[in-house]
């Protein structure tokens, strides 16, 4: 009876029960929500920082994709086109004929008694002569009889964007107040407006005293030629040597010291491989300086390790039984390889050139060193003769108007940053998508 009601009593809870939480427990997940925590406001601040970043990038540059035009009336008959030929001072002629314009537009608005010519025609840009110029050459019709948008002033087109102020120009000896007054009477009745600037991403770099001409034609053809011979090259190499690496090659001294030289290749500045570019391309091999082609040579040494990385990663997250497969059903080591472990690990190779190539179109060190920091004037010509032209790169562009007094300047390199953060979101975009297309689940 006794044993019974022993049975039957129910047993006190251990203090290691499931069912109550010791200190050690509580400590734990105390330090677990810690942990999350630390995270969330590590990614907060990242996302905090990256907002004001693009919002600074944003506010700063946008306004670089709208310019101030003055828009005139402007007939050239072919004898004062001959003239302006002949003449020495070319941009001094256009430049009369541009007045002459200036003058009936302003009598048409009713302003030719009260605006002093002078004045007016301190509004427009120095480049606005050398663009009607072009315009005339590149037209041949006679009489050339058109509306033409010149460019305004840096300052004048500051005005109107809220850069410059009349307390500012009291102190600027490029502007005056008075001029800036005329400049809003003159936009009041139409012959001055701000509108899209296509010439922003058309023109070439504009000289330090003409911001408002400055563009990034050059610099985009440039990088473009780039990339190009970068992709030609970074890619067929570094894909080879990971299989080679990866499938084929024995397993020994050379090929561990190969592997640890490659790693250590991806962690070295890339100001070092300009050096190595300036010694070997331009002063033993003599190649151009400021080409796109030495310029995409230096970025192909860059850009090897981090593919050749990339594309062994990929070959080795194929599973074996892939390759035990083909090989078991009588194909060589050569047909395993490239009809079925290639193929496969395809998306990882291409998500990491993509990001090799987005990682080499920002950088802005090695392409200083091989002189790709010249004023280039001419757009260079098309592939492959235009590997060899003089030509810069976005990121040095961005590092050269930057380097510049006039705040201009500023205002455009923050437009540059944008189209070059454009173009690394396209490739990055590109990359996902690219992975997705050729992604296999097995």
């Amino acid at each position: 009876m006794s044993d019974a009601t022993a049975n039957s009593t129910p047993a006190t809870p251990s203090a290691s029960s499931l069912f109550k939480q010791d200190d050690r427990v509580k400590r734990r997940n105390a330090a677990e929500k810690r942990f999350k925590a630390y995270g969330l406001t590590a990614i907060g601040v990242g996302v905090t920082m990256l907002i004001i970043l693009v919002s600074s990038v944003l506010s700063q540059g946008l306004s670089s994709f709208r310019q101030t035009f003055v828009t005139l009336p402007i007939t050239v008959t072919q004898a004062e086109f001959e003239a302006a030929e002949a003449s020495m001072l070319k941009t001094g002629k256009y430049k009369k004929l541009i007045q002459r314009g200036l003058e009936q537009r302003l009598a048409t608005a009713e302003l030719g008694d009260v605006v002093s010519i002078k004045d007016a025609m301190g509004l427009l840009s120095g480049q606005a002569p050398a663009d009607l110029r072009m315009a005339a050459l590149a037209n041949q019709t006679w009489p050339l009889r058109q509306e033409f948008r010149f460019l305004a002033n840096g300052r004048v087109d500051g005005y109107f964007k809220g850069r410059v102020t009349m307390e500012i120009a009291e102190r600027d000896s490029r502007i005056s107040p008075e001029q800036l007054e005329l400049s809003q009477q003159l936009a009041d009745a139409g012959i001055m407006e701000t509108r899209f600037n296509r010439g922003f991403l058309t023109r070439t770099d504009g000289s330090p005293t003409r911001p408002e001409a400055a563009g990034l034609g050059v610099a985009f053809l440039g990088s473009l030629y780039m990339m190009m011979v970068v992709l030609a090259l970074a890619l067929p190499i570094g894909v080879a040597t990971s299989i080679y690496l990866e499938e084929f090659a024995p397993k020994n001294r050379w090929t561990d010291l190969i592997e640890v030289n490659i790693s250590n290749l991806a962690a070295v500045p890339s100001i070092v491989f300009g050096i190595l570019g300036l010694a070997i391309f331009i002063n033993f091999a003599g190649l151009p300086q400021s080409a796109p082609l030495v310029g995409g040579l230096v970025l192909t040494l860059m850009t090897l390790p981090t593919i050749i990385i990339a594309t062994r990663a990929s070959l080795k997250s194929v599973p074996p039984s892939i390759r035990d497969a083909a090989l078991g059903l009588g194909a060589s080591k050569m047909q395993t390889v490239f009809h079925h472990v290639l193929p496969l690990a395809a998306p990882g190779i291409l998500t990491g050139t993509i990001i090799g190539l987005a990682q080499a179109l920002g950088e802005t060190a090695p392409l200083l060193l091989i002189g790709m920091v010249a004023l280039v004037q001419n757009y260079p010509s098309a592939p492959p003769a235009g590997l060899e032209d003089p030509a810069t790169a976005l990121p040095v562009q961005v590092y050269i108007w930057t380097t510049r007094s006039d705040p201009a300047f500023v205002e455009r390199a923050s437009g540059a940053i944008i189209v070059l953060l454009a173009f690394l979101l396209i490739m990055n975009i590109a990359a996902i998508l690219l992975r997705r297309r050729f992604e296999r689940r097995w």
